[in-house]
């Protein structure tokens, strides 16, 4: 009785491990995804000029660091990107008789941390334009982020973006690896739970 009283027990605790395993890498797939759709939403509101969109994905105080230096929280941040739109509205004026050029930004290669409500992550983007007399397709600029991220009221947000842009001499990445620390072992690895 007592040796099927220790097995029942033993039994048990294992399926209680098992189950704080699967609800561990539930939380990682679920705030992977919710980081990749922040990731998105970035994208899509800078392709778009959309100022609120843009600054909606950084925290009230975030960061975003693109090579020329830091801008910092939400207001300064939409500030940017209304004079981007601004920009090109004069720009698209003066182009005697050709369409707007457009751009869009690819993200791919993403490498995410997640540690509680904090989380790193880097990825590689590229974009493609046509801004051209023909209006043709191309490959024109890429490079990859350093993301750290926190989650407010249930919903991932940017803390602080670094952009690295291999186009632009002072803002170019180096030869250190972004996802390895120096030192043995990867930097931006899968949490083994929580």
């Amino acid at each position: 009785m007592r040796k099927s009283m220790l097995c029942a027990v033993g039994g048990a605790a294992l399926a209680l491990a098992a189950t704080g395993a699967a609800v561990a890498e539930s939380n990682y797939a679920e705030d992977r995804a919710k980081i990749e759709n922040l990731q998105a939403k970035y994208m899509f509101a800078l392709d778009f000029r959309d100022p609120e969109a843009y600054a909606a994905t950084f925290t009230e105080d975030g960061i975003l660091d693109y090579g020329a230096g830091e801008i910092k929280g939400r207001a300064a941040i939409r500030k940017l990107v209304e004079d981007m739109r601004a920009r090109e509205a004069q720009r698209s004026a003066d182009a005697s008789g050709l369409w707007p050029a457009t751009g869009r930004h690819n993200i791919t290669n993403i490498v995410i941390e997640v540690n509680g409500d904090t989380a790193k992550a880097t990825a590689y983007w590229f974009h493609m334009g046509n801004d051209n007399p023909e209006r043709r397709a191309q490959l024109n600029s890429y490079g990859h982020y350093e993301d750290e991220l926190v989650k407010v009221d249930g919903e991932w947000l940017f803390s602080k973006r670094k952009i690295y842009n291999e186009q632009v001499a002072e803002w170019i990445a180096g030869p250190q690896n972004p996802v390895v620390q120096p030192g043995p072992g990867p930097r931006l690895r899968r949490p083994s739970g929580n």
